[in-house]
């Protein structure tokens, strides 16, 4: 892996060079530092409904930044970066529905393909690893359905706690995942494989990922974070080798950003021909989010 700071490759850094504390005083991620595992651990904590809403993306991309930042500088030492979230029952359910609907509505293709631009410029970043000898982990302690199940595939390593559920139920009101399903997928499981889970539009069980080799480790209710701890333990003597894999496996299946946002083009296409009970049926879901949402707080 490429160091890109030549005072890091030279060994100049005494002390940290620059200060991470903007990661820890982030609005919707709950950020914390494991010194002894090398690991940076993150939490989803959206202020809505528990989605991907536009200041949580403009929050991820401050978040990679800052992590290249501190790795490259020496301010802290990551080698694993887990994502989890802290909604009870919820890793995510992906994209804004309602931003959708009223961008829909208005006609407003350009703000469709902003945000889904937004949202594959970081999953492609992270399925790179930062372009930091980085192993990325997605710790699913709930259900990860739409784009939450996309961001997970992105990831080299899912952990998943036995009855979470993951699904791409866009189908269900006329659309499809535009955010990295069909390139992710179609990479891990081939073509056919890929549209039949997409075209599906069912819910899947941990288990029946793990079978599938898209989950790579099952815990029992509440030892998730267990879990993922044992994981690094059991393989930081291997994390060179983990990283020299991951990299070899996108050099040979590789997936660029401009065939991302090709997709996202298709999907916000789509997503203007959506009938009225299309857009009625996507109101029913963004009213059961927020009835989640409701319960949960």
């Amino acid at each position: 892996m490429t160091i890109h700071d030549p005072s890091v490759a030279a060994g100049l850094h005494t002390r940290p060079a620059a200060d991470p504390a903007p990661l820890f005083r982030l609005a919707q991620l709950d950020v914390s530092h494991d010194p002894d595992l090398d690991t940076l651990w993150t939490y989803m904590r959206p202020r809505t409904r528990p989605s991907f809403n536009p200041d949580l993306l403009g929050e991820f991309a401050r978040w990679q930044d800052d992590i290249v930042r501190a790795s490259v500088t020496g301010a802290m030492r990551i080698r694993y970066l887990v994502l989890g979230s802290s909604f009870p029952g919820i890793f995510s359910l992906g994209g804004d529905l309602d931003l959708f609907s009223q961008h829909i509505r208005a006609g407003d293709r350009a703000a469709l393909v902003r945000y889904g631009r937004a949202c594959v410029a970081i999953l492609h970043r992270n399925m790179l690893g930062l372009e930091r000898p980085i192993v990325t982990i997605g710790l699913v302690q709930g259900d990860a359905l739409g784009g939450g199940f996309e961001a997970l595939l992105s990831f080299n390593v899912v952990i998943a706690e036995r009855g979470a559920s993951f699904g791409l139920p866009e189908t269900l009101f006329g659309l499809f995942p535009g955010m990295g399903a069909h390139c992710f997928l179609s990479r891990r499981l081939g073509a056919a494989r890929a549209e039949q889970i997409i075209l599906s539009g069912r819910t899947y069980s941990a288990e029946e990922l793990y079978d599938m080799g898209l989950v790579h480790g099952l815990a029992e209710p509440g030892e998730g974070r267990r879990v993922v701890e044992d994981y690094i333990r059991h393989n930081r003597r291997r994390h060179s080798a983990h990283c020299a894999i991951y990299e070899a496996s996108r050099a040979v299946n590789p997936l660029t950003l401009a065939e991302l946002e090709a997709v996202v083009d298709l999907w916000a296409d789509a997503a203007l021909r959506l009938s009225e009970g299309d857009l009625k049926l996507m109101r029913r879901l963004i009213g059961a989010q927020t009835r989640l949402l409701e319960k949960a707080g």
